[in-house]
């Protein structure tokens, strides 16, 4: 098949495409007799495998090694996957105790601000990232600075 034809099965563009092949992750079977990509059952399940590795979280690097273990099952057991599944997991709840901590800390500047139509020039959220000190709630008026 062509690379159209990839592209209309997984709703991906050529340039995902080329991409990949590029990072080495897929590579057309054959070329035709014009230069065209031809792409077997064999890749288009390839990159069936890409995309929902990717769906899933897993970076380049790590959809290349788990496409090392595809390509050689035989040499791999299936606790070596499984620790790469939860060495990503790991990752994730990392990812979310950050996002939790950056949460926190833009809802304390949210908190801070008036959010009237005031000039911005005593804006509390600009200054505490001026300063660096927390932004502490505004007790004001809504027609006092904050």
């Amino acid at each position: 098949m062509k690379i159209g034809e990839l592209v209309k099965q997984y709703g991906v563009s050529v340039d995902t495409i080329r991409f990949y092949e590029k990072q080495q992750l897929l590579s057309p079977s054959a070329r035709s007799d014009a230069g065209y990509r031809l792409y077997s059952n064999a890749d288009s399940q390839r990159l069936g495998f890409i995309l929902r590795a990717k769906s899933v979280g897993f970076s380049l690097q790590q959809i290349r090694e788990l496409l090392l273990i595809e390509d050689n099952k035989a040499a791999w057991q299936c606790a070596d996957v499984k620790d790469k599944v939860q060495l990503k997991m790991q990752d994730i709840r990392q990812q979310i105790a950050e996002l939790e901590q950056f949460y926190q800390a833009l809802a304390k500047l949210d908190q801070a601000c008036c959010g009237g139509a005031l000039s911005a020039t005593e804006c509390s959220i600009l200054t505490a990232l001026e300063q660096g000190k927390p932004a502490q709630p505004e007790t004001h008026q809504e027609d006092a600075s904050c």
